[in-house]
């Protein structure tokens, strides 16, 4: 399954490295496709992943902001 969220707060490569990292740590997570411009991000998972999980990686990656697009 394919879930996409909208992030605010990205500014470069590494912004974009640093989310792709924490996030594809998750459990069940198999890819993390995450696009500078516009601020995108579609995960691809097993299973539903909860919410919580996406934030709190997000924000171990920096200063930035998630939400469901």
């Amino acid at each position: 399954m394919i879930t996409n969220y909208k992030i605010t707060g990205m500014t470069c490569g590494h912004c974009v490295n640093a989310v792709t990292s924490e996030v594809s740590e998750i459990d069940g997570v198999t890819d993390v496709d995450v696009q500078l411009e516009g601020g995108k991000m579609a995960v691809t998972s097993e299973s539903e992943i909860d919410f919580e999980a996406i934030k709190e990686a997000v924000d171990e990656a920096g200063d930035y902001t998630v939400e469901l697009a």
